[in-house]
This record gives structure tokens, C-alpha cells and sequence, in this order.
């Protein structure tokens, strides 16, 4: 890694952590020659499928997008930039994992529907009114039985209560 104050080749690693969830190396960096101290991230390069959109029209994946119309429906919520890139970067591994070369832009606009409830119910329903291009109050209304609906549906998950004695067939 080259220095930023002296172009120096001859850098070494000061100190290495994790940061964005687990998805980028955060690396503390010193110049051998002038002793500047300087920070540097790595970052798995994942190979994104290309977005076709609704129109047909086909462009790079580009997450700064994704997180433009993110924080606009997050506008004065409660919601930190971390939870924001954990988002972006379940969206973005979701799109790479699914092996195609093209993904549809309908299809990106759903991952983010089904993980922004989990968020911000507020920000979900924000998304939802220019996803799903909301005319008029009873779009909005029935977008917000549905959230109510998935809120009370029961989870096909059983969980143990913590409380309860362990069965192990002996008795007392």
C-alpha cells in the first residue's frame, strides 16, 4: 500500500479489525519512511448481476442508489447508518447469491420490502408508497393492514421458553 503523504511503497500494518457487519477489513496503516499514519479498507469484491429495469433498460448494479432511496424513507427516523448498510449489504448478497447475470429491478425493490419492515415500519411504508407508486389513501391503508396482517400471522417457528424445566424423563 502506497503512503498518502510520500507515495511510499514501504507501509506496514499497525492494527486490523472487522467492521461493516463482518463485510470489510478496517486496516490502520504507518509509513515506514515519514511515520504518517493513515487508514485503508478491504472489501470482498462481489460480482453483481446487472439491473434490468421496468422499462428494459439495463444498468450496473449501483448500491448508492439503493441507499439514496433508503435514507429518504428513513428521513427522521430512529434507524443508525448501521442498520443501514446491514441492509444494503443483506440486499447486495441476496442479488449475488442468487447466481444470475441480470436481476430485475421489481425483484430488488421486494428483498428490500420484506427486510425494511424489520427496520422501521414507518420507513417500510414510506419505500412502499413510491415502490408500489401509492395514488391514493386507500393504497396507503391497505398497505398498512397487510404490515398488521404479517405482524399477527403466527411464526412457523416454535421457540422453548427459557423458564421451563428441561424434560429429561427423571422425576424428582
Amino acid at each position: 500500500m502506497r503512503c498518502p503523504a510520500c507515495s511510499s511503497d514501504d507501509t506496514r500494518v499497525i492494527d486490523s479489525r472487522l467492521s461493516d457487519a463482518g463485510a470489510s477489513v478496517r486496516r490502520r496503516r504507518e509509513c515506514q519512511a515519514c511515520s504518517h499514519r493513515f487508514t485503508t479498507f478491504e472489501r470482498f469484491e462481489r460480482e453483481q448481476p446487472r439491473v434490468v429495469k421496468s422499462d428494459g433498460r439495463r444498468e450496473t448494479w449501483d448500491e448508492e442508489k439503493l441507499r439514496r432511496g433508503l435514507l429518504r424513507a428513513l428521513e427522521k427516523r430512529p434507524v443508525g447508518l448501521e442498520q443501514v448498510d446491514a441492509l444494503i449489504n443483506d440486499v447486495s448478497r441476496q442479488i449475488q447469491l442468487s447466481g444470475e447475470p441480470e436481476v430485475r429491478s421489481a425483484a430488488i425493490g421486494e428483498i428490500v420490502m420484506s427486510l425494511l419492515p424489520q427496520i422501521d415500519e414507518i420507513a417500510y411504508v414510506r419505500y412502499a408508497s413510491v415502490y408500489r407508486s401509492f395514488e391514493d389513501v386507500a393504497a396507503f391503508s391497505k398497505e398498512i393492514d397487510r404490515l398488521r396482517k404479517d405482524q399477527h400471522a403466527p411464526s412457523n417457528v416454535a421457540q422453548l421458553s427459557l423458564l421451563a424445566e428441561p424434560k429429561t424423563g427423571r422425576r424428582k
